[in-house]
């Protein structure tokens, strides 16, 4: 059996920041569209909510692309790590 872990943290309404065993990405939109960017590939999902139907397009990042995804992820966890300070020194 083997072992899984993944966490969603909620940056904003409407992003999320995806941490897996294998790596991280952000989905940015809402219930019934959104895009999850992603080191190597960005997916694009968009659906009908509450009745379990869904269309997913996944595509692979060329090396320009995975440059650039790379560097949304690596400002979006910027932002939550500054965020996360913030709030700590709010509470102190």
């Amino acid at each position: 059996m083997g072992l899984r872990f993944y966490r969603r943290i909620k940056v904003l309404p409407g992003i999320t920041l995806n941490i897996g065993k294998t790596g991280v990405s952000t989905t940015i939109g809402t219930r019934g569209a959104h895009v999850t960017v992603a080191k190597d590939r960005t997916r694009r999902t968009i659906g009908l909510p509450g009745t379990g139907l869904s269309y997913t397009r996944s595509e692979r990042a060329g090396a320009g692309r995975a440059a650039l995804t790379t560097l949304v992820i690596v400002v979006v966890l910027a932002v939550v790590f500054a965020a996360s300070l913030a709030i700590g020194t709010a509470l102190a």
